[in-house]
């Protein structure tokens, strides 16, 4: 899927990429409650161990934050409230095929409007070990080297 213009990332899971490494994505819907959305535009989302689980045919978002809103005051919902991804029925249930294998979980990546509607970069991940993560940092390391090499020229 590519970014167009009337698509605005709202919060990024910056440690998703570092934690996991990624299969797949799929762009889901989220069921929210009015004053959610005004807080979800204003950048009021933490990914803290955000995850989603399949159960009873749906997949659910656990854990993502979002601030009450200010204005709202009697209104406001539990920040952290597992809330409805919305999806097909095909896609669920080829995610939770996928989420079925050993070691294989449903991680957040991004929070963004598309159209006006709040959506979910939702990734089918696997775990990464301590030794993937350092081999990622160093490949990294050396890319920036090369460039730096690179432009130096």
């Amino acid at each position: 899927m590519t970014r167009g213009e009337s698509e605005r990332v709202v919060a990024s899971n910056r440690k998703a990429r570092h934690e996991y490494e990624v299969l797949e994505t799929v762009e889901a819907g989220i069921e929210l409650k009015g004053p959610e959305v005004k807080s979800v535009r204003a950048g009021h989302v933490s990914f803290q161990d955000a995850h989603a689980r399949v159960e009873r045919g749906q997949i659910w978002l656990y854990s993502l934050h979002i601030s009450p809103y200010e204005q709202a005051n009697r209104f406001n919902v539990d920040p952290v409230r597992p809330r409805r991804l919305l999806l097909n029925k095909p896609e669920i249930h080829r995610l939770a095929a996928k989420v079925e294998e050993k070691g294989l979980t449903l991680v957040p990546l991004d929070v963004h409007f598309t159209r006006g509607y709040a959506k979910v970069l939702l990734a089918v991940g696997r775990g990464k070990k301590l030794h993937d993560k350092r081999e990622a940092l160093k490949q990294r390391e050396q890319d920036r080297e090369a460039r730096r090499a690179v432009g130096a020229r």
